[in-house]
């Protein structure tokens, strides 16, 4: 049976070179490209980075109509934007919108691939996938990639891959038909005004660590769980997409000095980069029991039946949430059934018991700093002191 696709693209050189997203053109065997006065051209795939979700075709043709770079590091919310498209097949459609944000993190459950996403409003459907984001310069600063929506169409909210990331990304996919990305192997959240004070950090700027895989280069080097990392090569880290950003498009091998914030004390960790693979690389009181917690937290053992029933990994140890009382701190926290708690205020815990242990050190009116596995990845999670307790 043979399948049909499309998806849009845009020309950035006159003889012939296109872009467009790599899950456009993926498992494709024959790619027609049509131009805007209609003409079907048949196209080869020069190269695909299914990291960044980018992909280089060729025409053979000459002295095309093409579209110049702009730069994505200047673009600001608030400015018009242009969308280009074949919205489902509506060919050489345009939208216009603003941009609604930047710097938007990655929604893929592969956190190997980078964010930094403008968002737009502009209007972005199936079939968009792959057209510029033009300013009003007419220069190309994103590529629209994904929308949010609850019913698959589109809801005021589309996100395109920055420049920054694109051109060099197109640029390697040219000259070598294929893309090396770095990696670090540690899993990284924003520092936040309101979990900086548990990491010493009074600035709420960097990237904290909440996972570091094992024998990865960042393991080797000595980076721990809850490491801030506020520079890399000297130049400064303003959140955990920016960080990622920067290694992703370096090569393996290359080393790196982070500067590290570790307990107050900031430190140089010399690091080299490893080749990324493209596929992915509570508080009780002790009258309630485990069911009822003043936090809102139900707590369980991680049974052998409970790990393969949520599939939580080998090496992860802690206490699996049960129950989130509705409106509580725990609900707040945007915990759910089904979590596991790995460390509360920087301890790792192992029992449900652990976990109550560590919570009753809380001194009342502080808030408690969890570590959470949940959806296959690390993050630090903050309650709030419930109000009455």
């Amino acid at each position: 049976q043979i399948e049909h696709g499309l998806g849009s693209g845009v020309v950035i050189s006159p003889d012939g070179y296109i872009v467009t997203n790599n899950h456009v053109i993926e498992g494709a065997v024959d790619i027609r490209v049509t131009t805007s006065d209609r003409r079907v051209l048949k196209a080869k795939l020069v190269g695909a980075d299914p990291i960044t979700d980018l992909a280089v075709l060729k025409v053979s043709e000459a002295n095309l109509a093409s579209v110049p770079w702009g730069d994505s590091t200047q673009v600001r919310p608030g400015q018009t934007v242009l969308a280009f498209g074949n919205p489902y097949g509506f060919r050489f459609t345009v939208t216009r919108g603003i941009v609604s944000a930047i710097n938007r993190s990655n929604p893929d459950s592969n956190r190997s691939k980078p964010g930094e996403f403008i968002q737009t409003d502009a209007a972005i459907n199936p079939g968009n996938s792959g057209g510029p984001l033009v300013d009003s310069r007419g220069q190309v600063v994103g590529i629209n990639t994904f929308l949010v929506s609850p019913s698959g169409t589109f809801s005021g909210m589309g996100f395109a891959i920055p420049t920054q990331i694109v051109k060099p990304t197109v640029d390697e996919l040219i000259r070598d038909g294929k893309v090396e990305h770095g990696r670090i192997g540690i899993a990284i959240n924003d520092v936040t005004p309101e979990n900086a004070k548990f990491f010493g950090d009074s600035t709420a700027m960097g990237a904290v660590v909440t996972q570091v895989d094992p024998n990865s280069p960042g393991a080797k080097a000595g980076i721990q769980i809850g490491d801030v990392i506020t520079q890399i090569n000297g130049q400064k880290v303003n959140d955990s997409g920016e960080l990622q950003v920067y290694v992703v498009q370096q090569k393996p091998g290359t080393k790196l000095d982070l500067t590290v914030l570790r307990n107050g004390k900031t430190e140089t960790v010399p690091v080299t980069l490893e080749a990324l693979n493209a596929s992915g690389a509570n508080n009780a009181n002790a009258t309630e029991g485990q069911g009822k917690m003043r936090w809102g937290l139900g707590l369980g053992e991680l049974s052998s039946d409970i790990r393969q029933q949520l599939q939580v990994p080998g090496n992860v140890h802690g206490a699996v949430i049960e129950q989130v009382r509705p409106g509580s701190s725990a609900d707040n926290a945007g915990l759910q059934q089904g979590d596991v708690i790995l460390e509360v205020n920087r301890h790792k815990v192992s029992s449900p018991a652990d976990v109550q242990q560590e919570l009753s050190k809380v001194a009342a009116g502080q808030d408690a700093l969890l570590l959470v596995w949940s959806n296959g990845g690390n993050s630090f999670r903050v309650l709030h002191y419930p109000e009455g307790a």
